[in-house]
């Protein structure tokens, strides 16, 4: 694990001491060394945290003869087998890490290298052949990548502060960025708060050759649509637990010592057992709670499971002094704003773990996958709405096309659209997501002098616009894959355990995993009784059942809570009004003063109100730090 940076400018006569810049940005991600090559206007450079060959893995590495050359973040989980197939076919090898494996399969294989590899990556590989950059990411996006690009001078980074640093781009706000954010409480797809900086999205690799013309994205692989196989009840558990557990036990290879963060929830209790199973030595795990107690303090959970596996368990208690004081270095680590209070809580139990191990395990990307969020509720909704869109087939028939068009397309969300919406055209006009914090009428009332963009929830309609063929289930669980669980909760998950150098690996990611799972029917992920009553995560459900303690396994899901919202509310201690109320405030000189005063009213007794008045929070504190 590492950070990486690169640069590559014709022009440029030094491009080495701007490379050097941008890491010293990034010295968090890899603290324990670092390393650099430059030539003809090109330099790479890279942050390392050692975690495998930790004697010889200095980067960048080197082919035999030096043509090409790689720096890579992440880790290649089956780089053993991919290395014995490559020495088969006489490629020779230095080291033992996996980064070398990359630069000889990309020998190989060129641009399709990145079929053969299971794991979470980001790498750049310059080709002094052909004077060419590749970029790839891995298929889930577990590990960020972004880059720029003006023309003439491109530039690659793991974190958007090292390409501040580079001097390619300007430190101006992308307002279509600042846009989105205003809905959804993060910045959705390639886009980026810096104006100029783009994200390689997950699942897509980038060329860039010296003949000229931008440079070349591509996706190399997708979640796959429902494919059902024919399998009795106890051959779809056999085979799920045998993908769980290899997910695991591959994600435990490592030179250092390993350890689990654990929630006390179904995910990541699951993870924990199967460490246990295959795992022979001690075993860590760390939580965090809040001092505030109620609902955000899941610590009795974790502990009884840290109790059932014989764990050696840690934990830490914060409250709202540790939160208020740790928010200007949030948004220094987390780059753009980024309201899932989660985060405070995730930094502070990795700076705990960054104690006694280097890795951890979690259990992010189950929800997401196996249906652990209340669809069942969306799933009635959806139906409600097909079935108002069948009885107003009268009506639709009457309207001309071109104005249902334009009703659908300029108030998707209208009463009128509702009724002359296509059944099959429903999903796509919802478009289900985790967050819709404010509405484009919201935020034209809130940034009157704003630029007009188009309604937000036209980026997450483009990602159902894309989903496989499938069911509406099938559809939702991909839709949040690609959007909520890459650009918050891994975005999250990566700024803050490597803000600590500490590195995160998600076993439920896996990508054999999650296309086996992607291909099986509804019922193995959410199950409706006759009363309507559901069962989430039912593969996962079923197998946690005689593994872990009952109380876990029956609990419902309440998420990672936090008591945020109640600070919020409450104005504890100044939480709200030191924000929002300060004169010579960033977010007041920005948009209204007169509806900024009215939202933070308003937190004190509507939950809207009051998730809004975070979400303005989270700006401003953003806005001091890097404007």
């Amino acid at each position: 694990m590492c950070g990486i940076v690169g640069l590559w400018n014709p022009n440029d006569p030094d491009p080495l001491t701007r490379a050097r810049a941008m890491a010293s940005t990034i010295v968090h991600r890899g603290p324990d060394d670092a390393g650099f090559h430059a030539t003809d206007g090109l330099a790479i450079g890279m942050r390392r945290l050692s975690i495998i060959d930790l004697a010889g893995g200095h980067q960048p590495i080197f082919n035999e003869d030096g043509s090409l050359a790689i720096v890579f973040n992440g880790e290649i989980y089956n780089h053993a087998e991919i290395r014995a197939s490559l020495e088969a076919r006489g490629h020779r090898f230095a080291t033992r890490c996996d980064t070398e494996v990359i630069v000889h399969a990309f020998e190989e294989h060129g641009a399709d290298c990145v079929h053969l590899f299971n794991g979470m990556f980001a790498f750049a590989i310059w080709d002094a052949r052909t004077r060419s950059l590749f970029l790839a990411r891995d298929r889930m996006g577990v590990k960020p990548l972004y880059w720029t690009w003006d023309g003439t001078r491109f530039a690659f980074a793991s974190e958007m502060k090292a390409l501040v640093a580079s001097g390619v781009v300007a430190k101006r706000l992308d307002e279509r960025a600042l846009w989105h954010y205003l809905t959804f409480g993060y910045v959705p797809g390639e886009a980026a708060i810096w104006d100029g900086i783009r994200k390689l999205p997950p699942a897509h690799r980038l060329t860039l050759t010296p003949r000229g013309g931008d440079p070349v994205v591509e996706r190399y692989w997708d979640i796959p649509g429902p494919a059902p196989e024919e399998l009795t009840t106890a051959q779809r558990d056999e085979k799920f637990a045998e993908l769980f557990e290899d997910a695991v036990r591959r994600r435990l290879i490592a030179d250092v010592p390993v350890g689990i963060l654990l929630s006390g929830g179904l995910d990541s209790s699951a993870v924990a057992a199967v460490v246990r199973k295959v795992h022979d030595g001690p075993v860590s795990t760390f939580s965090v709670a809040f001092r505030d107690g109620g609902v955000a303090d899941e610590s009795g959970y974790a502990r009884l499971m840290a109790r059932a596996i014989g764990a050696d368990h840690h934990e830490i208690f914060i409250g709202e002094e540790e939160f208020s004081a740790f928010l200007p270095e949030f948004a220094w680590f987390a780059d753009e704003p980024l309201s899932d209070s989660a985060s405070i809580a995730l930094y502070h139990v990795s700076q705990l773990a960054r104690q006694h191990v280097k890795v951890v395990l979690s259990g992010e990307g189950s929800d997401e996958l196996l249906g652990g969020y209340a669809f069942e509720e969306t799933l009635r909704y959806v139906r409600q709405r097909e079935r108002l869109a069948r009885r107003s087939r009268p009506l639709r028939q009457l309207t001309p096309s071109w104005l249902a068009s334009l009703v659908l397309a300029r108030a998707p969300e209208s009463r009128l659209a509702r009724l002359l919406a296509h059944e099959d055209e429903v999903l796509r006009l919802l478009a289900p997501n985790m967050t819709r914090v404010m509405s484009s009428r919201e935020k034209r009332r809130l940034w009157p002098a704003g630029p007009r963009f188009e309604d937000s929830m036209e980026v997450v309609r483009r990602v159902y616009d894309r989903a496989p063929a499938g069911t509406t289930l099938s559809r939702i669980l991909y839709a949040y894959s690609q959007d909520w669980l890459v650009e918050d909760l891994l975005m999250k998950a990566d700024k803050m355990t490597m803000a600590n150098s500490i590195e995160l690996r998600v076993p439920f990611l896996d990508y054999r995993l999650v296309e086996w799972i992607s291909r099986q029917d509804d019922a193995s992920k959410l199950r409706l009784d006759e009363s309507g009553a559901a069962t989430r995560k039912v593969l996962l459900r079923r197998y946690a059942s005689g593994r872990l303690p009952p109380e876990i396994v029956e609990r419902p899901k309440v998420g990672f809570a936090t008591p945020t919202m109640e600070w919020v509310r409450t104005d504890h201690n100044g939480f709200r009004s030191r924000a929002l109320g300060r004169p010579g405030a960033w977010v007041r000189d920005r948009f209204s003063p007169k509806v900024i005063d009215e939202i933070a009213h308003r937190a004190g007794f509507d939950r809207r109100a009051t998730a809004q008045a975070w979400l303005l929070i989270v700006l401003e504190n953003w806005a001091q730090r890097w404007l």
